[in-house]
């Protein structure tokens, strides 16, 4: 059965996580990614780390699955020759360098474009291609800085804080892949490519969603809630007997049963509680209660009664629960991959899950120029060339 994206050629030139991110989900779909670096590899992740397995990388695993490798001098003319017939042949060219880069280098959209009119061109940066910041780098933390969300993630006693994943890079692969395919169903109409102008600043500011909402609203600056939530109570974290949890009550229905479970019903009549916004005004008068009766029973008792009758729970699991999770491995979100260097090396699955058209996993995170050779005999080179050009160190 063929792949959703069979027949998609993607020349990936980025590296980090956003833009390869992007492209191993495209290469998840069954689009052919080539992943385009200089010669000797120049995607940073490589050398992220420890951890290492037999000197591959942990950090490089886990965005490049799916793709082959070709490294490629793009400032030799043998280079731009070579990347011009793949343009020429492709679809879509993602890159994520510096605001003009690939236009000193002679990629630019517009010159691409000419090679290939179909070319779907996506333009990854730290803060866009227009505007007084285009020329800046941006890195996630940067970001995160810069966006607001460390403003409103942490508490008072932490001071802001960073989440524990690179998450406007992620974030903008996401939107990447979204502008991709949408660019791509376009094309179908019009017979023609188009740019996308992506930044880890607009993304990173798209995903403030109702918290940049009640700011635009009211003009007051949200605070540092931690684990409660702005607008919701008791939508938090509680202390059990011997370990921590989440509870997400989300209407008064919902807080009626809760107040029963913990034995205290009265609680859902009082006017302080009965409705969400008076539950939001005095949140600090009910969590305490609420705590308090936490503490006598253990989580996995909260958990039961509280499945029981539909209200959102979870315990706070680390990484070694969450991998044993049942849940999780009838949904083959893990996954053993056999890489030529490293041997078998654990990756996270997809979550995409199409009834027609599944993912597959079938190429390992390529070593740097893996493919080279195979892709420059596709591409009609014959062999001597080749091996001259890689004597020469410029593919």
């Amino acid at each position: 059965m063929s792949a959703a994206l069979d027949g998609i050629r993607v020349l990936d030139l980025t590296r980090v996580l956003a833009g390869p991110y992007c492209s191993m989900i495209l290469g998840d779909l069954g689009a052919d990614i080539i992943k385009v670096e200089a010669p000797g590899g120049s995607d940073e992740t490589r050398t992220w780390g420890p951890p290492f397995k037999e000197g591959v990388s942990a950090y490089y695993l886990c965005a490049n699955r799916n793709k082959k490798s070709l490294t490629l001098d793009l400032k030799s003319p043998e280079g731009k020759e070579v990347m011009e017939k793949l343009v020429k042949d492709s679809d879509v060219v993602i890159n994520n360098f510096k605001t003009g880069t690939m236009e000193r280098l002679g990629f630019g959209y517009d010159h691409l474009k000419e090679i290939n009119p179909r070319i779907v061109f996506c333009s990854i940066t730290g803060f866009g291609e227009t505007g007084p910041y285009q020329h800046l780098p941006g890195y996630d933390f940067i970001i995160q800085a810069m966006s607001g969300l460390m403003s409103i993630t942490g508490d008072d006693q932490s001071g802001p804080q960073k989440l524990g994943v690179a998450i406007t890079d992620i974030l903008t692969g996401l939107y990447a892949c979204i502008g991709i395919q949408t660019a791509l169903l376009e094309r179908e109409r019009s017979g023609t490519g188009q740019k996308i102008d992506l930044s880890l600043y607009d993304s990173a500011v798209s995903s403030l969603i109702n918290i940049g909402s009640n700011f635009l609203m009211t003009g007051k600056i949200p605070e540092r809630l931690g684990n409660h939530h702005a607008n919701i109570v008791p939508y938090q974290t509680f202390r059990s007997l011997d370990g921590e949890m989440v509870i997400a009550v989300g209407n008064d229905r919902q807080f009626a049963q809760l107040c029963a479970i913990v034995g205290q019903p009265s609680l859902a009549a009082d006017p302080l509680f009965s409705t969400n916004a008076g539950r939001v005004e005095n949140r600090e008068k009910l969590s305490r209660i609420l705590q308090e009766l936490f503490l006598k029973k253990d989580t996995a008792y909260w958990q039961s009664r509280c499945q029981e009758k539909q209200i959102p729970f979870g315990p706070i699991q680390s990484l070694e629960e969450v991998c044993k999770d049942e849940q999780l491995k009838a949904r083959e979100m893990f996954l053993t991959c056999k890489h030529p260097k490293a041997g078998d090396v654990g990756m996270i699955g997809s979550p995409l899950k199409l009834s027609r058209t599944p993912v597959d996993y079938k190429q390992h995170p390529p070593e740097a120029g893996e493919h080279t050779e195979e892709i420059l005999k596709r591409l009609g080179y014959d062999k001597t060339t080749i091996q001259e050009w890689k004597k020469d160190h410029k593919v």
